[in-house]
């Protein structure tokens, strides 16, 4: 089969589309003919390497000199053409989604995965589509659900509203009956407002730290502000949501995750809920996010696709691009 590969750290040059043994399932998997899958930051950082400070947090993702895991992508969208002998929630010919987590795989024709790892694929929505969902529609709903703890009626800002997880945020948060500003650049107004957004912001044209309007969720996803100004935007007693955030600029020794920190450290002396987000892909949330597609209250925006040939460019296309909602990689 095909897949891309990558032995060592560095651009998107390292990347290659190899021939490689077709995987076998073991008695807890499924074998996943992929028909599409997404591409994230986290494909990114796990390609280069970065931040440095994350080889040693997480020892079983990096390697010293290369990723652990040599296939990269984590989401996929696919069908099932085998299964183990102990899976019984899955069988030949089933259509499924999910977030292959740290064990990577999804750019290539097959991937081996186990049984609780996806989910049948939301009725409505194509391959492509499905694919766009898992990582960041899950972290756009542990963001809004399980940190920032969304209720009706409450203000909720989404600084980065038009990217792969924002907009998620916005149509969870709406779901959910908040009240939501999504902030983005010029060329992104349109697309923000169409998915729902009660107000847009153009950061070109306005800063919504300085604005005077206060909120009590903010879902952080730029990483571009300081920690002083992100608690300006917020009522007396609101929530600070922190995920991710930045584009590529090289290999960075902190990223974003020197804000995380902060935001530790300054939580523990005053009201403010500054909270970094832990992403924890599970069947549940999935089934959750299955759901909110199905009822149409949650829809997948794709910015464009690549063939899994042009991966290295889809993956350059994000890391130093501001890309409009999700890239997917058709198989």
């Amino acid at each position: 089969m095909k897949a891309i590969v990558q032995d060592r750290y560095g651009s998107p040059d390292v990347l290659e589309l190899r021939e490689i043994d077709e995987p076998v399932p073991a008695d807890n998997e499924v074998l996943v003919r992929v028909h599409a899958a997404a591409v994230n930051a986290y494909d990114w950082h796990v390609m280069r390497g970065d931040p440095y400070l994350a080889r040693l947090m997480a020892p079983s993702v990096f390697g010293f000199g290369g990723p652990k895991m040599k296939i990269r992508g984590r989401d996929v969208a696919g069908r099932v053409e085998a299964v183990g002998r102990d899976v019984k929630r899955f069988r030949s010919g089933d259509d499924v989604f999910g977030d292959l987590g740290d064990a990577n795989g999804a750019f290539a024709e097959y991937v081996c995965v186990p049984d609780d790892v996806v989910e049948p694929k939301p009725a409505n929505l194509s391959f492509e589509q499905a694919a766009a969902v898992p990582l960041a529609g899950n972290t756009a709903l542990m963001g809004m659900r399980d940190v920032g703890r969304v209720q009706p009626g409450q203000q909720v800002l989404v600084n980065g509203a038009s990217g792969g997880v924002g907009t998620f945020a916005v149509q969870i948060a709406k779901s959910f009956g908040a009240e939501v500003t999504g902030v983005c650049s010029t060329k992104n107004v349109d697309l923000v407002r169409s998915i729902g957004a009660d107000h847009v912001i153009d950061y070109t044209r306005e800063d919504f730290t300085r604005n005077g309007q206060r909120y009590d969720v903010v879902f952080d996803l730029v990483g571009n502000r300081s920690l002083t100004e992100l608690r300006r935007a917020l009522t007396p007693a609101g929530t600070l949501v922190l995920s991710g955030g930045g584009v590529s600029s090289g290999v960075s020794l902190v990223g974003p995750m020197g804000l995380f920190i902060r935001g530790e450290l300054t939580s523990r002396f005053v009201r403010h809920r500054l909270l970094r987000l832990t992403v924890i892909a599970s069947k549940e949330n999935l089934a959750a996010l299955r759901e909110l597609a199905e009822s149409g209250k949650v829809a997948p925006v794709i910015d464009r696709t690549y063939p899994l040939s042009e991966v290295p460019e889809a993956i350059r296309y994000v890391e130093v691009e501001h890309a409009r909602a999700k890239v997917v990689i058709t198989v």
